[in-house]
């Protein structure tokens, strides 16, 4: 909607992995906000290719309206062109729209865009197109997906004077749970609301992994298959540990896994959380780019794929579920989904690895001009050991416990529920 409605935006590219919903939210948006949507899809309907061969918007129309016997009227119909990497002319067109038919909206959207972005044969209109990334649901997406609206309006207010009832808080830690069955990709939680069972929730996300897998063939002529293979089906196993290559496969080449891992980055199936310095901001400004770690897209697929039974979910600690690796896949999709939805996703995390003072901490963000570390612990403050280390080291005012224990404030450490990580920044707004 503040796409739409700021005055001369720019043709949008709706970026975000496979099966996210980009396609469903633009249906919805142009159902609300248009007379008309017209949907061309160039994988599904290759022969629509040839109407980009001309980069005149006013003969691609035509074109368009003749094959799909649709009348496009700028400033009524909202024009969508799916799977749009398939087609790089039709990216190109976009800036044209901008200039010669500024009054029609258009929005391109592609799972394998980053791969066309990215080519260096690629001529990207620069400052003639906007980006958005489309993620996974957030966890206060998904109270609300599952009906949970006045439990999430609680959530929202709470503040360190007024927490959580510990009923409340209970509860909303089971939703959390749920959450680390489900994930957040729409089809899942779509076909749960259906008979509310898990195992049918499973088998939607075992089939999405799939469809992933499947894709492989597209990410390129040079990249090694196998190499693909291998990391993505030991994703349960590589997620929120430092990517150490030898221990994927001994035998391949670590240059060849990069290469990989970089692919599977670029098609938005994983983030890199990168090590930073954070010794000032912005944060990427002293990367080492050797050194990182992993988070899957989403958090419920590594949950099917890893075969962890919504019974132990329902019922275990979660920091023993998986040696703490779902928490902390869980607290980095957070991060990840409360970013501004037009700045390409970044994370990072901070190590030190000196003889007999090895520390690290699991997330650093900014905040303001603020550097805030982030650990996902249970347990008592005595435990925080790199926390306290990274606080002194760089002069921090405030570090970040995100587990399950209530929310509060002692000793410098602010103590957030994994259930309000989207309201971390005002916390530390107003406690700064």
């Amino acid at each position: 909607m503040a796409w739409k409605n700021r005055v001369g935006h720019l043709p949008l590219l709706l970026r975000g992995a496979r099966q996210v919903g980009k396609t469903s939210l633009v249906r919805e948006f142009a159902k609300a906000n248009y007379v008309s949507l017209c949907e061309i899809n160039l994988e599904f309907q290759p022969e629509l290719i040839a109407c980009f061969e001309n980069l005149d918007p006013h003969h691609i129309l035509e074109k368009i309206a003749a094959f799909t016997s649709q009348r496009i009227i700028p400033g009524q119909t909202l024009l969508l062109i799916d799977e749009i990497q398939e087609a790089p002319m039709a990216i190109q067109a976009l800036r044209y729209f901008k200039e010669k038919l500024p009054e029609l909206d258009v929005i391109g959207a592609g799972s394998l865009l980053e791969f066309v972005l990215n080519a260096p044969e690629f001529s990207m209109p620069v400052g003639r197109v906007e980006f958005l990334y489309l993620k996974p649901l957030s966890f206060s997406e998904f109270l609300l997906a599952r009906g949970a609206e006045p439990l999430w309006k609680m959530i929202s207010q709470a503040n360190l004077e007024k927490p959580l009832p510990e009923v409340l808080h209970q509860k909303a830690l089971q939703f959390v749970r749920e959450y680390l069955i489900l994930g957040g990709m729409p089809a899942v939680l779509s076909e749960y609301q259906t008979r509310m069972q898990f195992s049918d929730a499973q088998r939607i996300q075992m089939m999405l992994w799939m469809t992933y897998r499947g894709d492989f063939g597209k990410y390129g002529k040079t990249i090694s298959l196998p190499a693909l293979h291998k990391i993505f089906d030991q994703m349960p196993e590589l997620v929120a540990r430092q990517t150490q290559y030898n221990k994927i496969d001994p035998d391949m080449r670590s240059a060849v896994l990069k290469s990989a891992i970089d692919l599977l980055s670029q098609a938005g199936v994983l983030h890199k959380i990168i090590s930073t310095a954070a010794s000032g901001l912005p944060l990427n400004a002293l990367l080492n780019d050797k050194k990182y770690k992993i988070l899957f897209l989403d958090v419920g697929m590594i949950t099917a794929r890893a075969q962890l039974s919504g019974q132990i979910l329902l019922e275990k600690n979660l920091q023993l579920i998986h040696e703490g690796a779902l928490c902390e896949q869980f607290v980095g999709q957070e991060l990840l989904a409360n970013q501004l939805s037009y700045l390409s996703p970044e994370i990072y995390y901070w190590a030190r690895e000196q003889k007999n003072s090895q520390a690290e901490v699991d997330f650093v963000i900014s905040i303001g001009d603020k550097i805030i570390p982030i650990e996902v612990k249970s347990g008592s403050s005595s435990w925080l050991k790199s926390l306290k280390i990274f606080m002194e080291e760089k002069k921090v005012p405030i570090g970040v416990r995100i587990s399950e224990r209530p929310l509060s404030f002692e000793d410098k450490i602010l103590s957030i529920p994994f259930y309000m990580i989207d309201g971390l920044e005002g916390l530390i707004s107003r406690l700064i």
